[in-house]
Formats: structure tokens, C-alpha cells, sequence
């Protein structure tokens, strides 16, 4: 088995075009939840999100294909012969209810192909949909694939944007927080959505060399399960992402005591927090050790969630420093002496980061500090 790298990274989220734009706001404690503008939500159970301001796509391009295009220009090139894996989930919901009387703008029927015809590189690869675990999954599959050495090097990619039809979904499952999302405290109140976008390249370590690529993290260990629970609800006692979480620690050779920080789903549902801190009791018992979310600060971006996560985690152990959970005021008592409301000096090699999402897919991965 080939040794994973993470050799590229770039994000655009609602607190910035960039990994560093993006993690300097969330070092502050910054959160870019606010009032939507783009549709009308009046009727809505909220009225806000964490969408990307002051951007417009180009001429007949829709929101998706201009946030992926973004990153993609972080990133390129690529070297020759890298697959696609395209993991975003919703990209043409916000025509759904178009008026059919205006002018659409282009909607791919295939994300993948359109990725690699802009990268300039066959449309080798697949798609992915799993929910709001989607680019976790790709990651680890596209690391498996590169494992094995069916591929050099993959590109996984995603974006979503705040869409009426999403919002609209999501209110009905009365999950949305009527003032902040906090997630992992006492008082959370439910989650916000947020635009997104991700292009990780993966390669192994001949393929890095050769192309010159910095190894910016090791991907050593991944895991994906399903726990069947309910269409839309986590298990309770978070059996499926334990085991997610445990094929992952076990690939990369850890122990619940060598694993040095979690990078959380943390959506500030009621369920999904309580579920995954079962889950680290499960696994982990009342060691306390970093945890975190992002999602206060950026919302949840869906299919891209995991890759904007992954991306974090690399840039925390590169810094080493673990990024505030924004928004949380009183953490509950499995939450306490692990999930802070402030950035926290880190030391360690490696950080875990799992996602979860509707059908009861979980998946993790572990990311590992390169030797210099």
C-alpha cells in the first residue's frame, strides 16, 4: 500500500476566498452568519445563513461552477492523469424553481466532466453523494484508490451554496438555531447553513516528487460505515461512527491515547452533538483532548463540509494550533475540558475529523503532521 498525501488545499467559505483568508477570521472568533438576501425566507423557521457576500458569478454561470472555479484556480495545475472525485451533493437545486421564462445560466449535467475539461485533464474519476458526508468519503476513497495504485494522484472537489430548495428542507426538519448555532453547548438550538467549496489533491510520494508537490499532510488512516438508523436522525448511541472512527485510528496505527485532536461534524443540533460525543466517549472514554467545529463560524456547507474540515486540520497541525469552536458559551458536560470558545496551542502530529449525514453515513479520516 502507497503511502496518501494531501499536496494541494484550497476552500472559499463565507469568512474567506482561501484556507488562510478563512482560518485568520476563525482564529478571531468570527462567525459570517447573517441575514439571507438572495431569496426570500420569510415563511422560513430562520432568516439567516452564512453565505458568501458581494460575489457574482460570471456571465451564465451558475453559483456552484463560479465558487468551484475559485478554488480550482488556487490549485491548477494538476499533474497529467489525475482523477476527479466531484462529492458536492446539491449543484443545480436553486433551479429547481426557477421561472422557466428567464434566461438559466449553465448548469452542468455532469460536475466531474466539467472539472476536469476546466483542469484540462481527462474526465477519469467518479462521483460521490453521501450526504453531508460526501467529501469525507471522497477523500477516503480517493486515498484508497491512490493506496492501492489504481491512480498517482485525485482531485476532490466540492461545492454548495445556500439555496431556497436546502433551506427549505432543512426548516421543515425544524433544524435550524432561531439566534446562533453553538455547537456542543448546553444550550444549542439547532445548525445554519453556509456556501462552500474544496479542491484537495491527493497523490503518493513518487508522484509528489516528480511534480514537485509539498506534502502538507499525510492522509494515514480512513474509515466509512452506515448505521442504518433513520433518514434523516444519527443513531443515538453513535455506533456507526464509532466504528468509522476505530478503521481509521486502526489504519493509522493509533490508539484512543495517541490521537491528539478531533476536528468534529458539530452541526449544534441537539441529536447530532449529543451522538457524536457519545461516540467519543465511546471511543475515547473521559480523556480530555482537543475537540472542535467549525460550523458556528461557516455553517454547514454540505458536500463540501468534510473537505473545508480535512483542509482545516492540515493547516491546524501546520500551525499547530487548534481553532476556537465559534459560538459556544457553556459546554455540556462530555463537551467540558474538550470543546473551548478559544484557539488552543497544539503540539500534536495528528488531528481526527469525521463527518456524519442524512441515511446514517459517518466517515473519518486521520490526518498526520509531515517529517520536515
Amino acid at each position: 500500500m502507497r503511502d496518501v498525501y494531501v499536496v494541494k488545499h484550497a476552500i472559499a467559505t463565507s469568512l474567506g476566498n482561501s484556507v488562510e483568508a478563512t482560518w485568520q477570521r476563525l482564529l478571531k472568533g468570527h462567525s459570517a452568519l447573517d441575514a439571507i438576501h438572495h431569496f426570500h425566507a420569510d415563511r422560513l423557521t430562520s432568516r439567516k445563513a452564512c453565505c458568501i457576500p458581494d460575489w457574482l458569478p460570471a456571465a451564465r454561470e451558475n453559483r456552484v461552477c463560479a465558487l468551484t472555479r475559485g478554488v480550482l484556480d488556487q490549485i491548477t495545475p494538476v499533474p497529467p492523469g489525475t482523477g476527479v472525485v466531484w462529492a458536492g451533493i446539491k449543484g443545480n437545486a436553486e433551479y429547481i424553481e426557477a421561472d422557466q421564462n428567464i434566461e438559466m445560466p449553465y448548469l452542468p449535467e455532469h460536475y466531474l466532466q466539467w472539472v476536469a475539461e476546466r483542469l484540462g485533464i481527462g474526465p477519469t474519476g467518479f462521483a460521490i453523494n453521501a450526504a453531508c458526508a460526501s467529501s469525507t468519503v471522497g477523500l477516503a476513497v480517493g486515498a484508497q484508490k491512490i493506496a492501492r495504485g489504481e491512480y498517482g494522484s485525485l482531485l476532490v472537489c466540492a461545492a454548495d451554496v445556500v439555496t431556497r430548495f436546502a433551506f427549505s428542507g432543512f426548516s421543515a426538519l425544524k433544524a435550524f438555531t432561531p439566534t446562533v448555532c453553538r455547537p456542543f453547548d448546553k444550550a444549542r438550538d439547532g445548525m445554519c447553513l453556509g456556501d462552500g467549496a474544496v479542491a484537495i489533491l491527493l497523490a503518493d510520494a513518487a508522484t509528489a516528487r516528480k511534480h514537485k508537490l509539498d506534502r502538507l499532510a499525510h492522509l494515514s488512516g480512513w474509515g466509512i460505515s452506515n448505521d442504518a438508523n433513520h433518514i434523516t436522525g444519527p443513531s443515538r448511541d453513535g455506533a456507526g461512527l464509532v466504528m468509522a472512527i476505530e478503521t481509521a485510528m486502526g489504519m493509522a496505527g493509533l490508539h484512543p491515547h495517541d490521537t491528539q485532536a478531533f476536528c468534529a461534524h458539530g452541526t449544534g443540533t441537539l441529536f447530532n452533538d449529543s451522538m457524536e460525543l457519545a461516540a467519543i466517549e465511546a471511543v475515547f472514554g473521559d480523556r480530555r483532548f482537543p475537540v472542535f467545529s467549525i460550523k458556528g463560524a461557516v455553517g454547514h456547507t454540505l458536500g463540501a463540509a468534510g473537505g473545508i474540515d480535512a483542509a482545516i486540520c492540515a493547516h491546524a497541525l501546520a500551525h499547530k494550533l487548534i481553532p476556537p469552536t465559534v459560538g459556544l458559551q457553556t459546554p455540556e458536560s462530555k463537551a467540558a475540558g474538550r470543546v473551548s470558545h478559544q484557539a488552543q496551542a497544539f503540539d500534536g502530529r495528528n488531528i481526527l475529523t469525521s463527518n456524519s449525514g442524512f441515511g446514517g453515513v459517518n466517515a473519518a479520516l486521520v490526518l498526520h503532521a509531515v517529517p520536515i
